[in-house]
């Protein structure tokens, strides 16, 4: 695949850093950051009640004694912001983004990664649903018909009772991978912890190779774009400190797409299956996979004969190993029903559904009819525009156009999850993110969503004098207070978010 014409103009891949110094300083004050949130996770990250750890002294402190717990919130919201901070000032080292930069990032994501990598569970518990539906599949259960509530003490699994009734949404390698872990450490919490980590790890690696590889097959910076997409702390916490098996998803997925831009499509197709195999959601990268097989001269017959034979050959290979597992395509059903209804305020087609119901119903009436329809609106858009995406555009734009299909899916859903925004990331920076507008909004999202993501899980013990109320307003209060800090006051990042962007920054700030 030939470079196009890039969205941003590509940097000069020599030049000197800012100066080494100002940039260890930086790298350090971000691996601070990460190591308080490393304490800060023992007090709130999620545990299993029946993990061992809650038998530690400084646990048993820091989880039922009130000023354990503020102290735990205090860490957590100030080095996840400071993370923030760590990573924005980064970005501000670099005069030209050439192999210093490449090695200073490269060093910035192990020292801020590497305390998060140790961390209990933090942001999430699906981890925990992980080892619940692994245990569903060791006790010969079908995971896309019967919910871990099955299980016997299931809550004593730690994962969310949310979930317990709904199949599973994830695809056959999966589900392999997480009754293998049960299988070989007999469901111990903290031993199938660190297994899963350790996926999350290898596909974290993943796209640390090949993000950079499909920058520079577009003519992008591949080091700017390796710290847009996998220095960012919504990329290390999402991945590593929550341990999301979209790591691995969406690390097999770029592995696919670049091999398929650099014309070794059945290796690509391969890879992207695999992909499929742990989340469905990468389905949408085959038809972008087809166009690149078809060639950049292709006429209307034969990319649909290369759709065809893109989509025949990763649909079998699941069909094979749905035959294996004797649980077919059971994942396709199991979709319809995750998370329906479901929605969150800030995603804009779930807070306009939210208004309409609010609003319909004050009138008498059927608001959630109403609001469900808003709902099926906004994915009936979002196949409009991955439809507009796969038929509308050239050649050299087609993994672009794959970002703005896969953006529109995320962002027309009533349900956007921090992790989700994340698939976005190596892709938009892959594909290039200019110095205006288009950075501004990457830096205000992943301040917005880390904010959020502070003060909205933490695991607290009920029966203490601060409840959860109490500790999220406390979060929020110090992780808002932060954000307002470093968007108004702070003299080395206040710059970012202006219209008038000065690059590189002024060097006599660190």
């Amino acid at each position: 695949m030939t470079a196009h014409r890039p969205a941003a103009a590509p940097l000069p891949l020599s030049g000197t850093a800012a100066g080494g110094g100002r940039c260890t300083r930086t790298i350090i004050q971000g691996a601070v950051g990460s190591v308080l949130m490393f304490f800060g996770s023992l007090g709130v990250g999620w545990l299993a009640s029946v993990s061992e750890l809650r038998r530690w002294p400084l646990l048993i402190w820091l989880r039922l004694e009130p000023a354990g717990v503020i102290v735990s919130v205090l860490l957590l919201a100030v080095g996840g912001m400071l993370l923030v901070r760590s990573w924005l000032r980064l970005g501000q080292q670099f005069s030209a983004w050439g192999p210093e930069a490449r090695r200073a990032t490269l060093a910035a994501i192990v020292a801020w990664g590497a305390p998060l990598a140790l961390s209990i569970p933090l942001f999430s518990r699906d981890v925990y649903a992980y080892i619940a539906q692994g245990k569903v599949m060791v006790n010969n259960l079908n995971p896309y018909v019967d919910g871990y509530d099955q299980l016997q003490n299931y809550l004593q699994t730690g994962a969310d009772d949310l979930w317990a009734r709904s199949p599973t949404p994830y695809g056959p390698i999966f589900l392999w991978l997480e009754e293998f872990i049960v299988w070989f450490t007999g469901g111990h919490p903290e031993f199938s912890i660190i297994l899963f980590r350790l996926l999350a790890l290898a596909g974290a690696a993943m796209c640390i190779y090949y993000g950079p590889k499909l920058a520079e097959l577009h003519g992008i910076n591949p080091n700017r774009a390796l710290w847009l997409a996998c220095a960012n702390p919504l990329f290390l916490t999402t991945f590593i400190a929550s341990i999301h098996n979209d790591a691995l998803m969406l690390g097999l997925a770029l592995g696919g797409l670049y091999y398929a831009a650099t014309k070794r499509p059945l290796l690509g197709i391969l890879l992207v299956t695999l992909s499929v195999g742990i989340k469905p959601i990468t389905l949408i990268f085959l038809p972008f996979i087809g166009l690149l097989w078809a060639g950049r001269e292709a006429g209307w017959p034969r990319r649909f004969v290369f759709w065809a034979l893109t989509a025949g050959l990763s649909l079998g290979l699941l069909a094979v190993l749905g035959l294996i597992n004797g649980l077919g395509f059971g994942w396709i059903g199991a979709l319809g029903t995750q998370g329906a209804g479901l929605f969150i305020w800030y995603a804009p087609v779930g807070l306009l559904g939210m208004m309409v119901y609010v609003i319909t119903d004050a009138l008498g009436f059927d608001g959630g009819l109403v609001q469900k329809l808003v709902y099926d609106a906004g994915k009936a858009a979002a196949v409009v525009v991955v439809l507009f995406m796969m038929f509308r555009g050239g050649y050299d734009r087609i993994v672009r156009r794959l970002a703005l299909a896969l953006a529109a899916v995320v962002f027309l859903a009533p349900m956007i999850q921090p992790w989700y925004v994340v698939w976005l990331l190596p892709l938009f920076a892959a594909t290039g993110i200019r110095n205006d507008w288009q950075v501004r909004t990457v830096y205000a999202v992943t301040s917005f969503l880390m904010v959020y993501a502070i003060a909205d899980q933490l695991d607290i013990f009920p029966y203490i004098a601060i409840d959860l109320a109490a500790a999220r307003l406390l979060a929020v209060v110090v992780a808002v207070g932060f954000a307002l800090y470093l968007v108004f006051l702070d003299p080395g990042t206040r710059r970012l978010f202006r219209k008038k962007y000065l690059d590189p920054a002024d060097r006599r700030l660190f």
